[in-house]
């Protein structure tokens, strides 16, 4: 599945949809860019995907200002592993951490451990 909108900023278009493999461009996975972006590999302002990479990333990878994901790395995340300034998650790294493990400077949490000490 394919879409990019005809609106644009620049080169970059305002919506775009990529979705499995394409023949014609032989891809295995459909990398979407644009400034809201939903793919399987999706970068954008908004992006959102299997891995995403964006100011707001959400996927099972995803790379951030925020992000929500299975594995986030960003500057305030939410996820199941989560590394960043804010860190909300199952292992949460971060100078601010919540989580069943917490590590950073003010981890909290089931086992909080603080560092660097």
């Amino acid at each position: 599945m394919r879409y990019q909108s005809e609106a644009a900023i620049g080169d970059i278009p305002v919506i775009c949809i990529a979705f499995g493999p394409d023949a014609q461009s032989q891809q295995n996975r459909g990398r979407a860019v644009g400034v809201i972006a939903l793919g399987d590999v999706a970068v954008g302002i908004i992006a959102v995907g299997a891995i995403a990479a964006g100011v707001i990333a959400i996927g099972g990878l995803s790379f951030g200002v925020i992000g929500i994901g299975g594995l986030t790395l960003g500057l305030v995340v939410v996820g199941g592993v989560a590394i960043g300034g804010v860190a909300v998650g199952g292992l949460a790294v971060g100078v601010r951490a919540l989580g069943g493990l917490a590590i950073g400077l003010h981890p909290q949490g089931g086992m909080a451990i603080q560092w660097p000490t």
